[in-house]
């Protein structure tokens, strides 16, 4: 059999890496990339064409060549007793120690141990995260701040469920090479972790589970299935053992959703809707499809919309015909105790927010701080009772078209310039922290993470292609329009952080959005040139 050379470099300041990065740990990574980098090459190359002929016919609609599996009854596999129960589940990075700590011991039933969009993927960041992540499975895991504040796993009460979010299959670990050729960021982070980790969930009650992120086909679920399948079979462990959540946040996967779910069917347990990154790719599938797809300002958007509603109302019914979970979206809110009338608004909005997908049949729902699982317990008790989730609520009243799916203009037609600023604001502001080494950044008393960035820069640029007039000051979106707004939010920033930080990382923060914004051609991840910064690439 041929064999695949691995190399890796050693994160800086890490001490303890090499009990991650060990020889038959990169084995078992450089054999995934042996059996499955050309498939996920193949997949990704397939994209772009799918994306220019949607956008050239200005539609999607579900594929014919699997309506037999839409329409023929069938269940995944019954989930396994740790993840019955996911009425609230906290998401954050898993690196720093401290924050994996207060995840794990929030009260929530699941937590998404985020290696993606609330990352910075540096390599330090990534290994640390699965060395946290490979402490907590072993109780291990403890933290003591600079001032001699020790923080450790709760003993009184159940810790969350882990449920690890590896990167997507775009973007690449140039850490690691497999072959010469930098290694996938999706297969080093789950190798590393399920060769750590999985054999001591299963003797804890739990088992490897994942919430996979930004696929766009059920062909790229159907890789993940393989290399889950082989991965057990490689560790000696049974078959199913491995559950994975899909989060649907690309609009080719919201066609997919059945699809999806047959791939992974003796590996699945669910489905998320995932809220920012879905109007994201909105605009990056059809940026240069006309103005019909030009998306209102997106704080005017809210899930109650009629094209938002389509999307979530077949999410719930597809994952409970087919006896998976369906999970709510993110309440990003970050509790400020200087600001208690800020803080009450936005608990009402939390909660309203909460009801809604508890109401609609969602099985539970993701917060971004501790403060706010309290809030979603009791939205969620209020509606389960005794009840672990509502998977038997089917949901055959609700019935959807593509055109439903596709209905943008049913999101409103707000455009301002205010929001302009905003958007050029918040995409600087956050690829400045994220340059720094941390993804999960907290701006407006939101915390925020890739997928804000990421539509921030995208409806900007598609403003600019499609000549937008703002409706509050009546000026064109333009590239010189732009380019003068931006320089305005670059010194807003300059004035709220300290010289050094500006120099550092909002000066390339502001060269790289301008050049996203205002570049001819559209670019489709912001982190894609980012991490290259990150790696002095």
């Amino acid at each position: 059999m041929t064999t695949s050379t691995i190399e890796h470099v050693l994160p800086p300041a890490l001490e303890r890496a090499g009990e991650i990065l060990t020889d038959e740990a990169l084995a078992f990574v450089a054999e995934l990339h042996r059996r499955f980098a050309s498939r996920r090459e193949e997949l990704l190359g397939a994209r772009e064409d799918n994306r220019r002929a949607a956008a050239a016919s200005g539609t999607l609609d579900f594929l014919p060549e699997t309506k037999q599996i839409r329409e023929s009854e069938w269940t995944v596999a019954p989930a396994p007793p740790a993840l019955q129960d996911r009425r609230v589940e906290m998401t954050g990075p898993a690196t720093p120690a401290k924050m994996a700590i207060n995840a794990l011991n929030s009260g929530a039933q699941v937590w998404l141990a985020d290696l993606e969009d609330a990352s910075s993927p540096t390599w330090h960041n990534q290994v640390d995260g699965i060395l946290n992540l490979r402490d907590a499975a072993r109780g291990t895991l403890s933290f003591t701040s600079p001032e001699g504040k020790e923080y450790s796993l709760r003993q009184d009460a159940p810790l969350a469920v882990v449920v690890a979010r590896p990167r997507g299959w775009h973007l690449p670990e140039h850490n690691v090479t497999v072959d010469g050729k930098p290694a996938s960021g999706s297969l080093v982070d789950f190798g590393l972790h399920f060769f750590h980790t999985a054999r001591q969930l299963l003797a804890n009650g739990h088992g490897p589970y994942y919430y996979l992120p930004k696929m766009e086909s059920h062909l790229e679920a159907r890789l993940w299935n393989d290399v889950f399948t082989f991965a057990e079979e490689h560790l000696g462990i049974e078959h199913g053992t491995i559950r994975a959540t899909v989060l649907i946040e690309t609009i080719p996967a919201a066609f997919q959703m059945d699809e999806i779910l047959w791939e992974l069917r003796d590996h699945a347990s669910g489905l998320n809707a995932g809220r920012w990154d879905y109007l994201f790719s909105i605009i990056k599938y059809f940026r240069d499809a006309g103005e019909e797809f030009v998306l209102a300002d997106r704080s005017t958007i809210t899930m109650t919309a009629p094209l938002m509603r389509a999307y979530t109302e077949l999410l719930v019914k597809t994952c409970h015909r087919r006896g998976a979970f369906a999970m709510g979206g993110m309440a990003a809110f970050i509790p400020n105790r200087r600001e208690p009338e800020v803080t009450e608004a936005a608990f009402a909005k939390v909660r309203a927010d909460k009801t809604r997908e508890a109401e609609d049949g969602f099985d539970g729902s993701w917060v971004a701080h501790p403060d706010l699982v309290a809030t979603c317990r009791e939205v969620f008790d209020a509606v389960l009772g005794e009840k672990p989730n509502q998977v038997d609520r089917l949901r055959e009243d609700v019935q959807v078209t593509p055109e439903q799916l596709l209905d943008v203009p049913s999101a409103g037609a707000v455009r301002t310039q205010k929001e302009l600023a905003l958007n050029l604001y918040v995409a600087i502001r956050y690829t400045a922290v994220w340059l720094s080494g941390n993804g999960a950044v907290a701006i407006h008393n939101l915390m925020e993470d890739a997928a804000t960035a990421e539509i921030s820069r995208s409806q900007v640029w598609q403003q600019i292609r499609n000549g937008v007039v703002y409706e509050d000051t009546g000026a064109t979106a333009t590239r010189e329009l732009v380019a003068e707004e931006l320089e305005r939010q670059k010194e807003v920033l300059r004035g709220e952080v300290d010289a050094q930080s500006f120099e550092k990382h909002f000066e390339p923060a502001a060269r790289l959005i301008a050049d996203l914004v205002l570049g001819e051609e559209y670019v489709d991840f912001l982190t894609l040139p980012a991490y290259d910064l990150i790696e002095g690439r």
